[in-house]
């Protein structure tokens, strides 16, 4: 997949996963930034459990990067003490 693809989900999934786990809102820039780390994240989870990480810009890539990028978010807001969920 090219990098460029890479962002444009990530940045979908990060605006996706800003919205489940901080509902208040937020620093938008950082959680979209955020959601292109979890993108990433979410490949790497997906397949260390024998299960296909990203495969394409389809649906179900999009789930696991929305699944990275949650988890991103949630060890961020854990360390920086912002209030998450």
């Amino acid at each position: 997949m090219s990098i460029l693809a890479w962002v444009v989900l990530g940045l979908v999934a990060g605006f996706i996963a800003s919205k489940l786990v901080n509902r208040s809102g937020g620093s938008l820039v950082l959680d979209l930034v955020l959601g292109i780390v979890g993108a990433v994240v979410g490949g790497f989870l997906f397949n260390q459990f024998g299960s296909a990480g990203v495969t394409g810009f389809n649906l179900y890539s999009l789930l696991v990067a929305t699944v990275g990028a949650a988890v991103v978010l949630l060890i961020y807001h854990l360390f920086t003490g912002r209030r998450a969920l």
